[in-house]
C-alpha cells in the first residue's frame, strides 16, 4: 500500500468531512493524441506483472495519425497507454487543504513546523497567522486520509446524476429540489441560488476551478473512488 498527497479545495473538504465527497476527477496527463480511437481498460493480464494490470493501465488505439504511422512493425495498430499516478485500490491518499498555525510560527517554513495547532481555511476564515496553501501542508498536519476504492478513465462530461452527487455536490428540496457544491448557511433563497442538476452543479463547479474552456474541451479524466478512513 501506498499514500500519496492530494490537494482539496475548501468546498471540497467540507463535502468530505460531511460525507458527500467519495469520488474526484483528476485530468488526465498526456491526454491521448486526437486520433485514438477505441479505448478500454487492460484486463487483469497474467503475463503483466502487477503494477502494469488494470485498473492501472489504460489503453486506446490508434488506426491513422502519427500513432499509427509509427507503429512497430509488429502491431496492426498505433497505441496510447498511461497508468494512474494516484494510485490503485487498497492505496491511500492523504489531503492537503489551506492552512495556518499562530502568527507567531509565521516566519518557519512547513517543513520545520513542529507545533500541533493547526487551522483549517475550511473550518471559518483564518483569523491568526498566514495564508498558507493546501500544496505546502506537511504530512503531519493532514486530518483526511482517503483509501481508494477504484480508479477508472472517462470523458469529462459523461459524468452521470449519481456521479456528480459523488462528487459532494448538495442538493436541498423545498418548492423544488435545487444543487450547489456549497450552500450557503442558512441555506438560500431556492428561487436565486442553485442549479436545477447535480450534473450542472459539477460542470459550473469544474469551470470555477479549471475554466469554461477546459469543460467544453471534455477531456479525459481520472474517476477515482474512495472511502475515508478513520484516522
Amino acid at each position: 500500500m501506498k499514500a500519496r498527497p492530494i490537494l482539496f479545495s475548501a468546498p471540497m473538504v467540507r463535502a468530505l468531512l460531511d460525507g458527500r465527497k467519495t469520488q474526484t476527477r483528476r485530468i488526465l496527463k498526456p491526454q491521448p493524441p486526437v486520433e485514438c480511437g477505441i479505448h478500454y481498460m487492460l484486463g487483469n493480464e497474467s503475463w503483466l506483472d502487477d503494477e502494469n494490470q488494470s485498473p492501472l493501465r489504460h489503453y486506446w488505439e490508434a488506426w491513422g495519425g502519427p500513432l499509427f504511422e509509427n507503429k512497430p512493425a509488429d502491431h496492426l495498430c498505433g497505441s496510447h497507454s498511461v497508468r494512474s499516478p494516484h494510485g490503485k485500490p487498497g492505496d491511500q491518499l492523504w489531503v492537503r487543504e489551506a492552512w495556518s498555525t499562530h502568527a507567531c510560527f509565521d516566519h518557519i517554513p512547513p517543513r520545520d513546523l513542529t507545533t500541533r495547532s493547526i487551522h483549517y481555511q475550511a473550518d471559518g476564515t483564518i483569523k491568526t497567522g498566514k495564508y498558507r496553501q493546501a500544496f505546502h501542508m506537511p504530512r503531519w498536519a493532514s486530518r483526511i486520509t482517503l483509501e481508494i476504492i477504484s480508479v477508472r478513465v472517462e470523458r469529462l462530461q459523461d459524468i452521470s446524476e449519481s456521479d456528480a452527487l459523488a462528487e459532494g455536490i448538495e442538493s436541498i428540496t423545498g418548492d423544488k429540489t435545487i444543487y450547489h457544491w456549497d450552500f450557503p448557511k442558512p441555506y438560500p433563497d431556492h428561487a436565486v441560488s442553485g442549479y436545477q442538476s447535480a450534473r450542472s452543479a459539477y460542470q459550473e463547479l469544474w469551470c470555477e476551478i479549471s475554466g469554461r474552456d477546459s469543460y467544453d474541451a471534455n477531456p479525459w479524466v481520472w474517476v477515482i473512488e474512495f472511502r475515508r478512513v478513520e484516522q
